[in-house]
């Protein structure tokens, strides 16, 4: 390749580098966002639009500011986006899924180069696990948890513990009777803006007669007995 058409190809991948440029952003369910072009506006500006592509594609106005009036014509984005005319900022409250896509703007008509990724997700909910018992082992259960992104188990004493993909959706970890009722696991469900850990389950609650062995050992040796 010839020196001119290696500098060519440079300055085409740097034009469009520059065309993706922005921010990617994401956000809970119900929070608020805003993106504000890095350019100051020019010192004449007669019209501001802000533009969404959906996830799909679609392409509607978010919001609208034109010599002196604004306009939300699109539903989505009714009564919660504001723009300001001075620094051609966009913030919309209340965000809902339907609000992730990528948002651009344009001032006097011209398209500016920025984007705006939005990825808004629903907070996790807080687990429940299941016990699934096995029947050919008494000592030995499985516990499950039920998620479609990251699961973290963990252990009594901190240690983060490794579990198997479930065929549908979620992960299931194997837990052995070590004879201690104090023993406990729980599972943390996260996501890219929220986490929630589940109630500790006991070791005592997973294995069927154990607490009952458990106790009159403990009165055993109280006693004294051998």
């Amino acid at each position: 390749m010839s020196l001119r058409s290696l500098l060519l190809v440079s300055i085409i991948v740097f034009i469009s580098t520059e065309a993706v440029s922005g921010e990617d952003v994401k956000k809970e369910v119900g929070d608020q966002v805003s993106f504000r072009p890095d350019n100051s506006l020019p010192l004449s500006v007669t019209s501001i639009i802000w533009k969404h592509i959906n996830t799909d594609g679609i392409t509607v106005k978010a919001i609208e500011w034109d010599e002196g009036e604004t306009l939300v014509s699109n539903p989505r984005f009714k009564n919660i986006t504001t723009v300001d005319e001075k620094t051609g900022q966009i913030t919309i409250t209340n965000l809902k899924v339907e609000h992730s896509g990528v948002y651009t703007i344009d001032i006097n008509s011209k398209e500016q180069q920025q984007r705006f990724t939005l990825t808004v997700m629903e907070r996790v909910p807080k687990p429940v696990i299941k016990i699934e018992k096995i029947k050919d082992n008494l000592d030995v259960v499985n516990l499950i948890c039920e998620y479609s992104e990251t699961i973290i188990w963990k252990n009594s004493a901190g240690e983060t513990l490794t579990g198997s993909e479930l065929h549908l959706k979620g992960e299931t970890l194997e837990v052995k009777n070590e004879g201690n009722p104090v023993n406990f696991y729980t599972c943390t469900l996260k996501n890219a803006v929220s986490e929630e850990t589940s109630d500790p389950l006991n070791e005592r609650d997973l294995f069927i007669g154990y607490c009952a062995d458990y106790c009159c050992e403990r009165h055993k040796t109280s006693r004294g007995d051998e």
